[in-house]
């Protein structure tokens, strides 16, 4: 299974209807963008990929930054749908590795849209990171809404608590991407598993 979007090199578009050749730019750009992050993301390597010229990328999206926001909004939707999916389900402790199971499904051949949403090249006074900020929020608002509802009937109650355990969960849903893709063999049934294997053993551990 290919992880990150599959782009072959020099197809001829001729033809294409209008929509089709727009998601084979904009798959061709999230894999350049999500790979590279939006400051050394090429362009005319998003054109080659596609098959097309650089000036139909600018009738298409307008300018980099028109591109570039159309790869995030389409990103940051189905990272957001995917976790709203899951908080939808019953509170308790299936709530994390049902999240992490919705993530890793959306993320399944689109790996690069993690790194859309959360790239490290974007300037803080750009509207760009704006945009990426808002889907950001979005996620760590509905994590940290997990977590405290998790938490609601244990001892963890003290706020700090609350806040360092959601800052668990970031850095556990983080570093399970980041893992991914360094092991794009791995499918989402094969993260999901891993995760509750290892949610399971750190609970007995603490159990016993």
């Amino acid at each position: 299974m290919g992880k990150q979007a599959s782009v072959t090199r020099g197809v001829g578009t001729k033809g294409m209807p209008r929509k089709d050749r727009e998601r084979l730019i904009l798959d061709a750009a999230a894999a350049e963008f999500g790979t590279k992050g939006y400051a050394r993301g090429a362009i005319a390597t998003v054109a080659a990929c596609a098959g097309i010229t650089k000036p139909m990328i600018y009738e298409y999206f307008g300018s980099r930054d028109g591109l570039y926001l159309a790869c995030l909004d389409r990103a940051g939707s189905r990272l957001v749908a995917a976790v709203e999916g899951a908080q939808a389900g019953p509170v308790g402790i299936t709530r994390a590795p049902r999240t992490l199971e919705a993530i890793f499904r959306a993320l399944e051949s689109h790996l690069e849209d993690w790194e859309l949403v959360y790239d490290s090249t974007l300037t803080a006074d750009s509207g760009l990171y704006a945009a990426a900020t808002v889907y950001r929020r979005e996620l760590n608002r509905m994590g940290a809404a997990g977590v405290a509802g998790f938490l609601s009937s244990s001892p963890a109650t003290d706020p700090l608590d609350v806040d360092l355990v959601t800052h668990f969960w970031y850095g556990t849903v983080s570093a399970s991407v980041t893992w991914w893709r360094y092991h794009p063999d791995q499918t989402a049934d094969d993260m999901t598993a891993r995760c509750q294997r290892i949610f399971a053993a750190l609970f007995t551990q603490v159990a016993d």
